[in-house]
């Protein structure tokens, strides 16, 4: 004989479900108890070979944060950012000379957390949550504990079912911040990876994107834009203190058939080119460049006239040579300094290396075209005085110059990147458009700012050099 659940059955089920000490329904009273917590930490002090090693790539770090303090002025973006991690790193620098100082010995503490200083954690789900063996249904505030489709544990602050803020740990490093509803870094965060890099920035679906910097002991510092993760580079604020020069040829004067003056008492820059808006703003020349030379046959006949004309109204000159593969560095180094005008207050001579890849595996290769670089740069270093500087684009620095790091050392490099990006090396000067604007000056010039502000530019004029 079949029983059917009558509507009495129902109702009793439901009275008890609601009274008995488990209940989802209701929860009249707390059912566990904190008591207080005591923490016993076991202190192992490293080798001192370990502690030296962090020593020592925390100084790698602090370097690189000391040349961005000497480029960059308090107004760049994420100035504040990267004060406060430099702060950081020197603490964390005492910290570790003070325990190279002690002796190597294992030591414990025992510490007791107060239970009014402990709060239940709760277990986050779907349609509710977890707490002192309880599920309540509703959202969450506070403090609890959820896992993501990955099984990454992240503890967090609830605000009505919304994360403030989070922290994950995962198999590479730590993130600590702002988390969308796929629980998904988005917003501000922090990650400090367990290889020693640290990252703070924008970030969306996991990933960096929008203004951040990455510091690392084993790469340079990062600072700028990131898309979808990738690094893209640092968008300068063109104001101005900044400092901006230009490099002219034969091809300013003349266009197809016809011959055009420079005008050098209305030079001033009025478009830095695509991708560089200004606003509006001009600036002045402040240094200007001068094709002398091309391989040993090359001469550019305007460059005596120019160099005169921007030498009296107060602008920095320097000339360059356009290097070739088809003859020896020899004679056109010989055929540069013959040529060329390099006085003793002007600025460093310039090489001009722009060869094409069939013509770099013509002559044999990377290590055949640094020996050539190496042999101009230094018979113009030993003649004149003055550091040559090295003008390439970011491709050929990555490319061919990985084994020429003495070259990179001893040199200042001039890179050309047209985009909106800030090329990712040390530089003296970045060639950042070839379609700027000059008033005075007919047609596209190629416009280029120094790499730092007044003080950095006085000590350049100075030297000749770019720390």
């Amino acid at each position: 004989m079949k029983k059917f659940t009558t509507i009495p059955d129902i109702l009793l089920i439901v009275f008890l479900g609601a009274i008995l000490p488990f209940s989802p329904l209701i929860h009249s009273r707390q059912s566990v108890k904190i008591g207080k917590k005591v923490i016993v930490t076991h202190h192992h002090r490293p080798s001192d070979d370990s502690l030296q090693n962090a020593i020592r790539l925390t100084d790698q770090e602090i370097d690189e944060m000391r040349y961005y303090f000497r480029v960059h002025a308090v107004a760049d973006e994420g100035y504040n950012l990267i004060a406060d991690r430099y702060t950081t790193l020197q603490q964390h620098r005492h910290h570790l000379q003070a325990l190279l100082a002690t002796p190597r010995q294992d030591y414990y503490t025992r510490d007791t957390l107060d239970a009014r200083g402990r709060t239940l954690v709760a277990v986050k789900t779907l349609g509710g949550y977890w707490k002192a063996g309880l599920f309540h249904l509703g959202p969450l505030n506070g403090r609890g504990i959820v896992q993501d489709h990955q099984g990454r544990v992240l503890r967090a602050l609830w605000d009505s079912d919304t994360i403030l803020v989070a922290h994950r740990t995962d198999s590479l490093g730590i993130y600590y911040g702002q988390i969308n509803q796929l629980l998904q870094a988005s917003g501000q965060g922090i990650y400090r990876a367990m290889d020693g890099s640290y990252y703070d920035g924008h970030w969306l679906n996991d990933r960096r994107q929008g203004f951040g910097f990455e510091s690392s002991p084993y790469h340079q510092l990062r600072v700028g834009e990131w898309r979808k993760g990738r690094f893209m580079g640092e968008r300068l604020r063109y104001t101005s203190e900044r400092i901006y020069g230009i490099d002219i040829s034969r091809h300013q004067h003349e266009k197809g058939r016809r011959r055009y003056a420079i005008h050098w008492r209305r030079v001033r820059i009025r478009s830095l080119g695509k991708n560089h808006p200004t606003n509006g703003q001009t600036f002045p020349v402040s240094f200007v460049y001068i094709k002398a030379t091309q391989s040993t046959n090359i001469l550019n006949r305007y460059f005596r006239h120019d160099y005169t004309h921007a030498r009296r109204q107060g602008i920095h000159v320097g000339a360059y040579h356009f290097f070739s593969l088809s003859t020896t560095p020899e004679a056109q180094a010989h055929y540069f300094l013959k040529h060329a005008i390099i006085g003793k207050h002007d600025f460093p001579p310039v090489l001009d290396v722009e060869p094409t890849e069939a013509q770099i595996a013509h002559i044999g290769g990377d290590d055949e075209l640094m020996r050539r670089i190496r042999v101009f740069m230094d018979m113009v270093a030993r003649r004149t005085g003055k550091r040559p500087i090295l003008y390439v684009n970011q491709n050929f620095i990555f490319n061919h110059m990985k084994n020429a790091t003495d070259i990179k050392q001893r040199y200042n490099v001039w890179i050309a990147r047209y985009g909106a990006f800030k090329p990712d090396v040390k530089l003296a000067y970045w060639q950042l458009s070839s379609t700027g604007r000059v008033d005075g000056i007919t047609g596209d010039v190629d416009i280029n700012v120094f790499n730092g502000y007044q003080g950095q530019f006085s000590e350049f004029v100075r030297t000749g050099y770019h720390k």
